[in-house]
């Protein structure tokens, strides 16, 4: 991250997550809840500062920059995860099956039942530096 007194504030990294395009409204925000959690978790770089208001009353901290959500087919999907995989860029992934299981135990089960060129994706988020983030989201576009 880049500042300057009067500069905004521009970071050297990116938080992003890919759709598919075909994902129902719902879906589309309960895969990119379920991915993001994953990146602040294990990378708590990408955590900014506990808020509080005027009265003190304290908040949980949460990203330190803004999260960029992109859609794409099941084939752009695929080939941005192998873009990850192949850059070893901290990834968090969701996958069809995940909507029927219910709890974490099945979720993780499900996940890893299945090799990484076979996994039907739903979501990927990713993070790392801007310009390896904008080469594994090649073909993918900014949701609407």
């Amino acid at each position: 991250m880049t500042t300057t007194d009067t500069a905004p504030v521009r970071f050297d990294t990116k938080i992003a997550v890919l759709l598919r395009e075909d994902l129902e409204t719902w879906q589309r925000l309960n895969v990119t809840a379920f991915l993001v959690s994953g990146l602040g978790t294990e990378l708590p770089e990408v955590i900014g500062e506990p808020y509080a208001d005027a009265d003190d009353t304290p908040y949980l901290p949460m990203f330190r920059q803004p999260v960029l959500v992109f859609e794409g087919t099941k084939e752009t999907l695929t080939a941005a995860h192998a873009r990850a995989l192949s850059r070893a860029l901290p990834r968090a992934v969701f996958t069809t099956e995940l909507f029927t299981t219910g709890n974490d135990r099945d979720n993780r089960a499900a996940v890893r039942a299945v090799g990484a060129g076979g996994l039907d994706l739903a979501g990927l988020a990713v993070y790392g530096p801007r310009n390896a983030v904008d080469k594994v989201l090649k073909g993918a576009r900014m949701h609407p």
